[in-house]
């Protein structure tokens, strides 16, 4: 293995910007600011989305797709409500 290529792995902290909750774990990321855990200080990085705060894990994504489908139902029921079928 070449000396000196190898970015530095390290723990770092990865907090869920949406939840606050925090995962440490080792990674080669490189980021600006650190956080203190347990009287530690670890770089942190900020995450939009992980797996605590996904619509897939959390299990809100079916709802979200049960009420697209009721929304769907009733716009196209809207377009009928008022026609009425002659014979």
């Amino acid at each position: 293995m070449k000396a000196d290529i190898h970015p530095e792995y390290r723990e770092v902290v990865f907090l869920d910007q949406q939840t606050g909750k925090q995962f440490i774990t080792r990674s080669t990321v490189q980021t600006r600011e650190t956080i203190e855990v347990d009287g530690k200080t670890y770089p942190v990085y900020k995450c939009d989305v992980t797996s605590d705060s996904h619509p897939f894990y959390t299990g809100s994504q079916a709802r979200a797709v049960e009420t697209g489908r009721v929304e769907r139902f009733r716009q196209r029921f809207a377009r009928t409500a008022g026609a009425i079928k002659k014979n």
